[in-house]
Parts: C-alpha cells; sequence; structure tokens
C-alpha cells in the first residue's frame, strides 16, 4: 500500500505520522463520547462502539508502522547483519585480541 503524503513523503516515517494522526483523532472522538454517555445521551453508544473500533484498528496501524520503521533504521544503520545472527567467530577473535593486548601491556599487579 503507497500513502500520499502532500509534501511527497512516502516513507514508513511518514505513513507512522498519518497513523499517529488518526489515533489521536480517534482518541478525541471516543472522549466526545464518552463524555456524551456520562451526560446521560444514550444514543451514543454506537458511536462510542464504532469510536472503539476505530482506535483499536488505528492502534494496531501505528505499532505495525512503528515496527517497520524501527526495522528499516536498523538496516540504514547498518545493526542487521546477515539475517539478524549474531557473529560469534568476530566476537570471539576481537576479544582474543584485546587479551593480546593486555597481555603485552604486562600489566604487574
Amino acid at each position: 500500500m503507497t500513502v500520499w503524503m502532500g509534501n511527497g513523503g512516502t516513507g514508513p516515517e511518514d505513513v507512522l505520522a498519518v497513523a499517529e494522526g488518526l489515533y489521536r483523532e480517534a482518541a478525541v472522538e471516543l472522549y466526545r463520547v464518552i463524555e456524551a454517555l456520562r451526560a446521560g445521551e444514550m444514543a451514543e453508544i454506537k458511536a462510542a462502539q464504532a469510536a472503539i473500533r476505530d482506535l483499536r484498528a488505528t492502534a494496531l496501524h501505528v505499532l505495525d508502522e512503528r515496527g517497520k520503521v524501527d526495522k528499516l533504521r536498523k538496516q540504514i544503520a547498518g545493526q542487521v547483519g546477515a539475517g539478524g545472527a549474531l557473529d560469534f567467530d568476530g566476537a570471539r577473535a576481537e576479544i582474543g585480541r584485546r587479551l593480546a593486548c593486555l597481555r603485552d601491556a604486562g600489566g604487574s599487579g
């Protein structure tokens, strides 16, 4: 799905901003309906149910987009290796190199 933004942005962060805006609108509508129910306006029950459904759907969309943005950020930062696997051999070699440096420094103590 491609979302067109007025400023030309269609990246995950742009979609996330739209989803968060929808979430805020749904939350405001839900608050309005709750206040109407507290005031005794029982005709607002259907509106409350619809607002709750919208809020839930929007929250799920926001969470999904946040996950996509986080994944994209990690890929851009180079934090995701081959399949996200840990490089134990590289870590072991680095630890060995640092231990060798410490040995060469000859700490007497």
